[in-house]
C-alpha cells in the first residue's frame, strides 16, 4: 500500500506543473458553472414542469423490475471509481473535469427542452437504501428524462478511458447495464437511453476540439 501510495504521489509531483495547475483551475471553475447550469436546470423541471406520461414501445410490453441497486448504488460506485481512477492517473483529470462540465451543460439545455411525465408504472426508488442521500443531492431529479445520464455519463468515461482497454471496457459495459436497468424499472423512456451514446459521442468530438491541449495530455 505505500509503494502505491508512494507511486501515486510521484506520479502527481511529476505532472502538475504551473500550466497544469492553471487548466486545472479553468477545469474547475467550467465544471462548477456546468454544476449551477445544472442547478437551475433540475429546478425548472423539478418545480415547474408537468409533464405527460406517452406510449413507449419497449415500456409497453416489458414488466417492471425493481433495479435500484443498479441505478443508485450503481451509479454512487461508478462516481468513486472515476474519483480513484483521477487519483491514480494525474494526466486524465483535467480533460475529464471539461468533458464532464461540457456534458453537464448540453444535457441541462436538452432536459429543459420537452418535457414528459414519468411512465405509469416507474419504480420508486428506496429512500432508505445505502447512499440514497447522496445520489439524491448529487444526480436525482423527477423529470429530466431525454437523455439519460446514467448511460451518457459512463458511455462518456468509456471514451475518455479509450486507450486503457480495461477501463474502456467497463465503462461501456457499465453504460449498457445502467441503460437496460433504466428501461426494465421503466425510470427511463426507450429513446432517452438509446440516444444517449450518441449525443455523449458527439459532445465528446466536440470537447476534444474545444479542450485540445487537455486532451493532448491523455
Amino acid at each position: 500500500m505505500h509503494s502505491i501510495a508512494k507511486s501515486i504521489y510521484s506520479r502527481h509531483k511529476n505532472f502538475w506543473s504551473k500550466t497544469h495547475l492553471l487548466t486545472l483551475g479553468e477545469g474547475g471553475l467550467l465544471f462548477v458553472l456546468a454544476l449551477f447550469i445544472q442547478h437551475f436546470a433540475y429546478n425548472y423541471i423539478d418545480n415547474r414542469v408537468v409533464g405527460t406520461a406517452v406510449q413507449d414501445l419497449l415500456l409497453d410490453n416489458l414488466a417492471v423490475l425493481n433495479l435500484d441497486i443498479f441505478i443508485v448504488q450503481g451509479a454512487l460506485l461508478l462516481t468513486f471509481i472515476l474519483i480513484g481512477l483521477l487519483v491514480a492517473k494525474p494526466q486524465y483529470v483535467v480533460f475529464s473535469i471539461k468533458a464532464l462540465a461540457l456534458f453537464l451543460i448540453v444535457r441541462s439545455f436538452f432536459i429543459s427542452l420537452t418535457h414528459l411525465g414519468a411512465n405509469l408504472h416507474q419504480i420508486t426508488l428506496d429512500v432508505d437504501g445505502t447512499g440514497f442521500w447522496l445520489y439524491d443531492f448529487l444526480y436525482n431529479a423527477k423529470n429530466d428524462f431525454f437523455f439519460s445520464g446514467h448511460v451518457g455519463s459512463s458511455f462518456l468515461l468509456g471514451l475518455i478511458f479509450w486507450k486503457e482497454s480495461f477501463w474502456r471496457n467497463f465503462f461501456f459495459v457499465c453504460s449498457a447495464i445502467l441503460g437496460m436497468s433504466m428501461i426494465l424499472a421503466h425510470m427511463h423512456y426507450s429513446i432517452d437511453v438509446f440516444a444517449a451514446p450518441f449525443i455523449t459521442y458527439g459532445i465528446f468530438v466536440i470537447a476534444t476540439k474545444l479542450f485540445r491541449k487537455d486532451f493532448q495530455l491523455i
